[in-house]
């Protein structure tokens, strides 16, 4: 084979394989849109006719949740899952967020390696086990908050909210200091040009510069709290009504594991209707968190 013909075979080669990997790409890029689809499509076949043989505002907005009695009203379950998740990110964001800083700009030496081993595992944790810790450690010191207020013993919206910040932690911590390490260090180097001190240089151009990614960081930890079963079930009390803080609460990410079991007939489809409404309520969050991070970026261009 001559040289010509042997650089002529390598290009046929490389061309082929770029259009099978392209081929490959494109299946998997189909296969993840069809699953969307297949997802949404049986959700709202499924949890649809529950909701409008109860009627969307009954069930949206009852305050009764007691399937004996036809009474399929989902509104402290909607309310729980929102005061849960915003209260766990208003604890782990900044948290998260300060760690991050600590590790990627003020940790002296081999600190922040051996700090990130531990958060690494801290994520690894299964959820279960977060639950088991949380109705262990948490529960007693919320039970003497509850004993002071005049409340029965039990579980609580602020033991869902504490476990569910120290959950989202790790992914918060990890996604945000691969952001703060990701600006250039020319920002820094200009700040501090400027007569800016170290802290200030990290809170006026390097938190901002990254914000970004901390944003991307605040959505993976928002699905993961929206998103969280078993750990809520064992501390959060498990009642259907109104939140409050020291008041034991439901999410809608507990009633269909708790119920599912003894289920059937309407109330079964009621729990399909509980699954729409848990799906509707991530896709709108998914939607407006991806809305913040474009225009985010629309901005730092």
């Amino acid at each position: 084979m001559t040289e010509k013909q042997s650089i002529i075979s390598t290009r046929r080669s490389k061309l082929t394989l770029e259009a099978v990997m392209s081929a490959a790409f494109l299946l998997c890029g189909l296969a993840a849109v069809v699953s969307v689809l297949f997802i949404s499509v049986y959700m709202v076949a499924s949890g649809g006719p529950v909701i409008a043989k109860v009627g969307i505002l009954k069930f949206l907005l009852g305050r009764v949740w007691n399937p004996g009695n036809g009474q399929f009203g989902i509104l402290p379950m909607i309310l729980s899952s929102i005061f849960a998740t915003a209260g766990a990110i208003l604890i782990a964001l900044p948290t998260g967020v300060l760690v991050a800083v600590f590790l990627s700009k003020l940790a002296p030496g081999k600190l922040p390696g051996a700090l990130r081993a531990l958060i690494d595992l801290l994520a690894g944790i299964p959820s279960v086990v977060y639950g088991l810790l949380g109705a262990i450690l948490l529960a007693p010191l919320i039970f003497k908050l509850q004993t002071w207020a005049g409340l029965p013993q039990s579980g609580s919206l602020l033991a869902a909210i504490s476990v569910l910040s120290i959950m989202i932690l790790p992914t918060i911590i990890t996604v945000s200091e691969t952001a703060l390490r990701a600006v250039p260090k020319q920002y820094e180097d200009a700040a501090l040009a400027l007569g800016s001190t170290r802290l200030q240089c990290i809170f006026r151009v390097t938190i901002p510069a990254a914000k970004s990614g901390i944003a991307a960081g605040m959505a993976l930890g928002v699905g993961r709290a929206v998103g969280e079963a078993m750990a809520v079930t064992m501390v959060a009390g498990n009642a259907a009504i109104l939140p409050e803080l020291l008041k034991p609460v439901r999410l809608l990410t507990t009633s269909i594991p708790l119920e599912w079991a003894y289920s059937s007939g309407l109330h079964r489809e009621a729990l399909y209707g509980i699954g729409l409404v848990l799906f509707v309520f991530i896709m709108i969050i998914n939607a407006a968190l991806s809305a913040i991070l474009k225009k985010g970026g629309a901005h730092n261009a």
